[in-house]
């Protein structure tokens, strides 16, 4: 006689028992076993799995991620659900002319549009939008973001350096830093690069300086700025007997893995110059076909490397670590921590 798999029993619980061919039930675990596992499933019962997105509006890119955030008490633990990055670069306008475009502003509305129906799919709890230095600093950004606000019904706020810089703090960083040891935290961005200086676990500095990829690319770096930057970074770490870097940001990352180093390895100053080197020898098509990088990453990800071998070379450092954070998971994690505290 066939059976049918079984779906459940007396016990409510699926998988504790097993049926054989002749329809014999039996345990598949002890007594005590089976109130552990009871125990386990109960207690996974109390936590809480939520999704929360964060939008940047970056100058080069804007990107959305929407996390899972699975609340057990105080314990919030977050990963990764879906990132969509859009390379609008709202700053070859800025950085130009001063403004955004119209044709910028409608690429920007669309991007906005297809993230909000994102969201919805996603059943999203909470999100926050976000803009930086392109926004910050175009002539008419007031208006392109009433007028997001008035064709998405989403909301964007415009922060600072100092801001930016917070929300990345809210990220899993602390668990990767030595609370023994000093490092320097760069930011790279498409119109400004953050530093921050932890000298063992405590930020003792923290600026930030125009000193972007696009605005690298469009040559309109202040002048002095990169003085200001080596001097500014002198200044705060030459005192420390020995300093890691600590990178965040897209061309970082792929850096890091054109270097082909294992996850959680460090890239050394000399590893970093010579791919510095490899990328300048190239021109533009060349990196796209030789290297396989994506068109909007084959030209902002040369002065990047520029701006982090800098940064090694100013502040002595000799290698720098690469986690997969940044912007958008400081975010999250301000999201989930709100979330949490309103409902306590």
């Amino acid at each position: 006689m066939n059976f049918k798999p079984l779906k459940h029993l007396k016990s409510g619980r699926k998988g504790l028992f097993r049926q054989d061919n002749t329809g014999r039930i039996t345990q598949k675990m002890s007594s005590e076993k089976i109130h552990l596992t009871l125990l386990n499933r109960n207690h996974y019962n109390f936590m809480k799995l939520k999704r929360y997105a964060a939008i940047d509006i970056g100058t080069n890119a804007v990107r959305l991620l929407i996390a899972n955030v699975l609340e057990n008490g105080n314990d919030l633990k977050v990963k990764k659900n879906t990132l969509v990055r859009v390379p609008v670069r709202l700053g070859e306008d800025v950085f130009d002319s001063g403004v955004i475009s119209e044709e910028k502003i409608e690429k920007l509305i669309r991007t906005m549009q297809a993230f909000r129906l994102l969201m919805e799919v996603f059943e999203v709890e909470a999100y926050l939008a976000v803009a930086t230095s392109a926004m910050r600093e175009a002539q008419n950004g007031k208006e392109v973001i009433a007028r997001v606000k008035e064709e998405t019904g989403i909301g964007i706020e415009i922060i600072d350096g100092a801001r930016e810089a917070e929300f990345i703090a809210q990220t899993d960083l602390e668990d990767l830093m030595d609370s023994n040891k000093n490092y320097l935290f760069v930011d790279v961005g498409g119109g400004s690069t953050e530093f921050t200086v932890i000298e063992k676990g405590r930020k003792t500095a923290s600026k930030s300086f125009k000193l972007g990829t696009v605005r690298s690319l469009k040559k309109t770096i202040p002048d002095g700025e990169w003085e200001r930057a080596r001097d500014w970074i002198k200044k705060h770490t030459q005192h420390l007997e020995k300093i890691d870097l600590i990178g965040s940001g897209g061309n970082i990352n792929k850096l890091f893995k054109m270097s082909g180093k294992a996850p959680g390895t460090p890239l050394s100053y000399v590893h970093l110059k010579a791919l510095y080197k490899l990328l300048k020898s190239m021109n533009y098509k060349q990196r796209i076909k030789e290297l396989g990088l994506n068109p909007d990453r084959a030209d902002v990800i040369v002065p990047a490397a520029k701006i982090y071998s800098r940064a090694m070379k100013w502040s002595g450092g000799k290698r720098i670590y690469v986690p997969s954070i940044g912007l958008a998971d400081g975010i999250v994690k301000y999201l989930a921590e709100k979330k949490r505290l309103t409902n306590q």
